[in-house]
Formats: C-alpha cells, structure tokens, sequence
C-alpha cells in the first residue's frame, strides 16, 4: 500500500512532505556558555585546585609556553593561507625542473622560502602533483616546508638562545631527511600506491578562501598547540623527576620518547621548539628528535595524507618519514651538538 501512495505522490505532494528531522550537534556558542556555567559553579573548587603550589607551578609552564608560541603561530598560519590562496600551484611547476634528480633538492630549498604549516603543506603537495609536477618533488616539498621556513628558523632562535648549534641542526636535519625521502620515492615509489588528488575550489573567491584557511588552521594548530604545552607542563610538574630522569638520561630511550611524543601531541611547527626547549629533562639530540619528527608525520598529518594521497600511500610514507627523521636528528645531534 505504501508503495501504490508513493507512485501516486505528485512532485508537489512529495516536496511539501517534511524531511527527518536532523540531530544538531553542539554549536560553539552553547559550548562556550556551557563552559562559563561549569566555571562559575566549580569556581570555589577550582581557586582551591590553582592555590596549590604544584598547580600553580604547572599554569606557569603552560602559560609561558602558550605566550612564546602563539604569535608565530598567527604568522605561520597567515602566511601558509596567503600561499594556498594567491599563489597559482602553476607557479610552482614552472620553477620546478623536469628532472627528479635535481626537482627533489630544489623543491626541499623552496620549502625555506615559502612558509607553510603542516595543515597547508599537504594539500599544495596535492595541487602540485594534479598539475604534474614529479611526486618525488611534491613531496620533498610538503616535508621541507613547515620545518625549515623561516618562522620555525626565527622561532627555534628565540626558544633556544645563545644556541645556534640547535637551529643549525634543525634545518639541517629536516631538510636531509626530506631530500632523502624525495629521493627514495624517486627511486621506489610506485604510482599505484598513489591516489590522485581531487581538485577543490572554493567558490566565493581567493580572499574567501584565505579567511577560510586562516580559521580553520588556527582552530586545528592552536588546538594541539595547546594540548602539547599541556602535557609538556604536566611532564616538568607533575611527573616525579626519578621516573622521568632514567628515560632522558638514556641516549636511545631519551630520543624515541620524544619523537614519538612529537607524533601523538601533533603540535604545529611554528611553536614546537618552546615546547621542546621546556622538555629540560631529555638530551639535546632527543629535543632535536622531537622538532624533526613532528613536522614530517604525526597523527592529524597521517590523516591529512591518507585522505589526499591514499591510505596505500599513507601506510609505506609514514613510517619512512619517521625512521628518516629519527636517523636524522640522531645524525646532526652527534655532529653538532
């Protein structure tokens, strides 16, 4: 009978039928009243909770390293949306040469002049691949670029003064290891594994597009910026200094620890050295470890590359980003620090 009724429904009959309600999610605003209701109410407990010296101690770091970072944050997230919104990917298959062999060095060193964070780089990699630029290259590219722009460059300087032996190593460091994955791709990579990337285009204009990237990067970047600083400051307050002092003491536990600690917090480049630099326990290779990895994969950047490229991608890519990044940081620690 239900069936008879259907074929009878008119056009008209069948668009004034009412659609099933949609279940609405949280807005921002009654996430934010929400919040304000639970502070007010828990305020007593709470002044109670931050008078205790531990407690105070731990707001100290994670406000201190929250303040250091997030201006280079803002400039880093300003300027990757400036490139991914005003700048053609044409532009970067014009500079680029045909040749891989010498297409992976230079897109490496086009990664410290054009700034883009890791929330950017992955799809101008993907722009850069539709419009045939060597994959080898492209990703060359998406490695260098948010970890040896000259934001990071300027912010390292600024959460490790009076070392640039650090900065040094940094930038040397990132970018051997992304020309050395470039080349590795060059040589063993299959177009199989890769996913051509879908074209989107925004359609209300460039500057649309910039507002949209600046607010949906900083929503992500300071997001896990925070959460690193979080557990940066838990680590240096909360953690007894004998459980964590054996870890950082050991040359090899010390730098695995921090690297894959750069993987799971996934904070942006732009303000990973003020957490690494707060990380006083861990030897100066294992910090080095950590401001490597975490540019070239981390959990929200397996995501990202996986949803671009492909999961066959994703799953050869990640862990040869971070085997070459560890191998790295180990390599310019022992020759420069």
């Amino acid at each position: 009978m239900s069936a008879e009724l259907a074929e009878t429904e008119t056009p008209a009959e069948r668009s004034a039928t009412p659609a099933p309600a949609r279940r609405r999610g949280l807005t921002s605003i009654e996430a934010l009243a929400l919040l304000l209701i639970f502070g007010l109410t828990a305020r007593p407990g709470l002044t109670e909770l931050f008078a205790a010296p531990a407690a105070q101690a731990w707001s100290a770091r994670f406000v201190a390293v929250c303040v250091q970072a997030f201006p280079f944050l803002v400039l880093g997230v300003v300027l990757s949306a400036a490139i991914a919104a005003f700048v053609p990917a044409g532009f970067f298959h014009k500079v680029v040469p045909k040749r891989t062999v010498l297409a992976v060095p230079v897109a490496g060193v086009a990664g410290a002049v054009l700034p883009a964070c890791e929330c950017a780089s992955v799809p101008v990699a993907g722009a850069l691949v539709r419009r045939g630029v060597a994959p080898a290259a492209a990703f060359t590219f998406m490695l260098a670029s948010p970890a040896i722009n000259p934001i990071v460059v300027v912010s390292t300087i600024v959460a490790f003064p009076g070392n640039p032996e650090m900065v040094f190593a940094r930038v040397a460091a990132s970018l051997a290891a992304a020309i050395t994955i470039g080349w590795l791709w060059a040589r063993l990579g299959k177009t199989e594994w890769l996913k051509l990337p879908k074209h989107h285009h925004h359609d209300d204009g460039k500057w649309a597009a910039f507002w949209s990237a600046i607010r949906h990067d900083f929503l992500h970047a300071g997001g896990y910026l925070v959460i690193g600083a979080a557990i940066a400051a838990s680590l240096n307050t909360l953690v007894p200094e004998t459980w964590l002092q054996p870890i950082a003491d050991h040359p090899v536990l010390g730098v695995l620890a921090l690297a894959i600690l750069a993987v799971l917090v996934s904070i942006c480049s732009e303000s990973d050295a003020f957490v690494a630099a707060s990380l006083t326990q861990f030897s100066p290779t294992a910090k080095l470890a950590f401001m490597v990895v975490g540019p070239f994969i981390d959990v929200k950047l397996a995501a990202m590359q996986a949803g671009t490229f492909g999961r066959r991608f994703a799953l050869r890519f990640a862990p040869t980003a971070f085997v070459a990044a560890v191998l790295a940081a180990v390599l310019m620690g022992a020759l420069l620090l």
